[in-house]
């Protein structure tokens, strides 16, 4: 397999199986669906090879591909995967795959540019987790933003056009300014190549205007309190494939760009302002918990949920520097930047499960307020069983991922202060307040609507699903050692990259 262009077919597969679900119009539903689905599970049977063939005991950059692409200003199709990329990059294919299968009947207006889209959009993603060159990382960025914003405003709820506009507005604005910092750094390095970037001396002031351009871009994306309030909106009128993929991957493309980027580049004045990053991440944890608790919509619920968790990612990978810098304890340094990627995938599978749970009542009852369930258990046992399942891992249960990657983020913040690590802990109880609370008024109690006692139970397309999302959880909340072990290489690096002064 190490001969194969694996990075490419990944990428490119998914965007050629796009390209023909448009060409064959709209007439041609199940086609398309077919077609479309048969590409997705293709690129997720392509990604196991990263798994299988990767050599788990280097930290450098494999499966590397490097093409002259705009030789004027030594712009390079170069990509390469470590231990970090693989796992989002088969956490996308995997995630890809279940979309499609989930929107199967509740898709029907222009099915193929509906799926046309998705297969865009996953070839953009993994391109962006493999780029190598800040460019083509860059083009990756920001292409996938034009796919999301058609899934939200084409096949969105009543406000979708207000929700897309908003959510590329936002993200299009925080980019502009990673773009001027990247050709800032390319006038002073010669070179687009990230490892050229790394060993570029830059002094304090240069430092501090290239992390804010990264901060903004990224804190965005992830998205961090105070730029986080286009999140509820996509998320309310996405169609729930689009809110799945937008919570399960797009936003780990933030957290990914801080260790990509923000922290290897300007080491130092990530160090100077990391206490603003995790003072901005612990509001995140507590006061969007605290939002999430009166929300009346499920969605919106679940979308405050993911800023709330999603808080833990980049306090974990802000705190790791502190550890390194202040007490020059990598150990603990790693064990943070650790808890923040067993976060980000752990997130993805239960974020994406919890939409999914969302979705299969809205095609049922078209109605997300929570006031209009109640005593779903009665008549959708199972649904009820996997809705009570993801709740607990959204709250953190132990033996659910949910627990694995807060319990090492709070364990590193610990360490800096116990304040911080019981600041962090706070969420666990808003998040178990929220999340019960939610399942508590759906699924439990007496039928008190007429419309909720026809329900029908899951049928064979939600079980795949909701089955393959609970396998997810519930193995890396059992035995999180292989993904650990994947990116403990790449993160040790990391670790050590921190501890070296630009100054």
């Amino acid at each position: 397999m190490h001969n194969w262009p694996i990075l490419s077919i990944l990428v490119w597969l998914p965007i050629v199986g796009g390209a023909l679900a448009l060409l064959l119009g709209n007439q041609r539903a199940q086609t398309a669906r077919w077609l479309a689905l048969s590409f997705a599970v293709a690129t997720f049977a392509l990604s196991i090879p990263l798994l299988t063939g990767f050599d788990y005991f280097t930290s450098g950059l494999q499966f590397v591909e490097r093409r002259e692409w705009i030789p004027a200003y030594d712009i390079q199709y170069h990509l390469g995967a470590d231990g970090i990329s693989v796992a989002l990059i088969v956490l996308t294919t995997l995630t890809t795959a279940l979309v499609l299968i989930g929107a199967w009947g509740s898709i029907d207006k222009r099915v193929n540019q509906y799926v046309a889209a998705f297969l865009f959009l996953e070839g953009l993603m993994i391109g962006v987790f493999a780029a190598v060159d800040a460019m083509l990382f860059y083009v990756f960025f920001e292409g996938m933003l034009i796919p999301m914003f058609i899934i939200i405003g084409v096949w969105g709820g009543p406000r979708r056009v207000y929700a897309s506009v908003k959510f590329f507005l936002y993200t299009f604005l925080g980019s502009v300014f990673m773009l001027v910092g990247l050709i800032y750094l390319y006038l002073q390095a010669g070179s687009w190549q990230l490892p050229d970037l790394y060993a570029l001396p830059l002094d304090a002031k240069e430092q501090m205007w290239l992390f804010f351009a990264f901060l903004i871009a990224f804190a965005v994306k992830v998205p961090m309190f105070p730029v986080h309030t286009w999140l509820p909106d996509a998320h309310v009128e996405a169609p729930t494939g689009g809110s799945v993929i937008l919570a399960a991957i797009m936003l780990k493309i933030g957290g990914y760009g801080f260790l990509r980027f923000s922290l290897p580049i300007t080491p130092d004045a990530s160090h100077e302002f990391a206490w603003l990053v995790i003072a901005l991440s612990l509001i995140a944890v507590v006061y969007i918990g605290l939002v999430a608790l009166v929300q009346e919509d499920m969605k919106k619920l679940i979308a405050y949920s993911s800023i709330s968790h999603m808080g833990f990612v980049t306090l974990g990978i802000f705190i790791a520097l502190m550890l390194v810098r202040d007490q020059g304890n990598p150990e603990a340094a790693r064990l943070g930047v650790q808890g923040a990627m067993v976060q980000m995938i752990s997130h993805g599978f239960i974020s994406g499960a919890m939409f999914s749970c969302v979705g299969v009542l809205y095609d049922r009852m078209h109605s997300r307020m929570i006031k209009d369930y109640g005593g779903v258990a009665n008549v959708m046992p199972w649904f009820a069983a996997f809705l009570v399942f993801f709740g607990m891992a959204n709250a953190g249960l132990p033996g659910t991922s949910g627990f694995v990657g807060e319990f090492m983020v709070i364990v590193a913040s610990f360490q800096v202060h116990p304040m911080l690590a019981f600041t962090a802990a706070i969420t666990l109880i808003l998040g178990a307040a929220y999340t019960l609370w939610l399942v508590k008024r759906v699924a439990f109690g007496d039928v008190g609507n007429a419309h909720v006692a026809e329900l029908e139970d899951i049928n064979p397309r939600e079980w795949i699903v909701l089955t393959a999302f609970a396998a997810g959880t519930l193995l890396i909340g059992v035995y999180p050692k292989p993904l650990t072990d994947l990116m403990e290489p790449a993160i040790a690096q990391l670790a050590s990259q921190l501890a070296i002064s630009k100054l």
